[in-house]
């Protein structure tokens, strides 16, 4: 593996969120036969690229009640204490410095910290880049693909109904998925 210095696309400056071609996205399993997918409406990702990519840091907003499964009824039991208790904590953050970013060739790992309802753990998404470009309006653009698994207990999030047939409804682990694009700033 090397480090984030030697990709060749490495720039220096301060990238912030192209929301439009954008999303967070999650799944979890629902009557442990199928899976509920979901999405949210409202985040923000800032990531700075310093001389010494050891000094580099990714930080990323989610606002949790802009949570949208296409459900109504669900999207706001989501949002009530037995989930993401959005009165006490609206947002979910994802934080990492680095010396916890990993790249090799266009593929990463980015040791971070969740946290959610107030609970703070560490998170690994792993990744590929999609690239670096200059568009065709004079902005320099980066993308990247992520993933990673959570347990959705580590984070207080416990509810949970018995199936008659046994299991629960839904699953403990929640895998994250992200599709962002960056702007740099000029």
């Amino acid at each position: 593996m090397t480090a984030i210095a030697t990709h060749p696309k490495y720039i220096v400056g301060t990238w912030t969120l192209e929301p439009v071609h954008s999303e967070i996205s999650f799944t979890v399993r629902h009557l442990a036969i199928s899976k509920v997918r979901g999405k949210f409406e409202k985040f923000d990702v800032t990531i700075v690229t310093a001389e010494d990519p050891k000094d580099s840091t990714i930080e990323a907003t989610v606002d949790v009640s802009s949570v949208n499964t296409g459900q109504d009824a669900r999207d706001n039991h989501l949002r009530s204490s037995d989930f993401f208790l959005v009165e006490e904590h609206p947002n979910m953050t994802f934080v990492a410095k680095g010396d916890e970013i990993v790249i090799d060739g266009e593929n990463f790992t980015i040791n971070g910290h969740l946290t959610l309802r107030g609970v703070t753990q560490p998170v690994t998404l792993t990744g590929e880049l999609g690239g670096v470009i200059d568009d065709p309006y004079g902005n320099v653009r980066a993308g990247a693909t992520a993933s990673a698994k959570i347990n959705r207990q580590d984070f207080g999030v416990s509810w949970n109904a018995a199936l008659e047939a046994g299991g629960f409804t839904l699953g403990d682990e929640v895998t994250i998925n992200l599709e962002i694009q960056v702007l740099l700033q000029k």
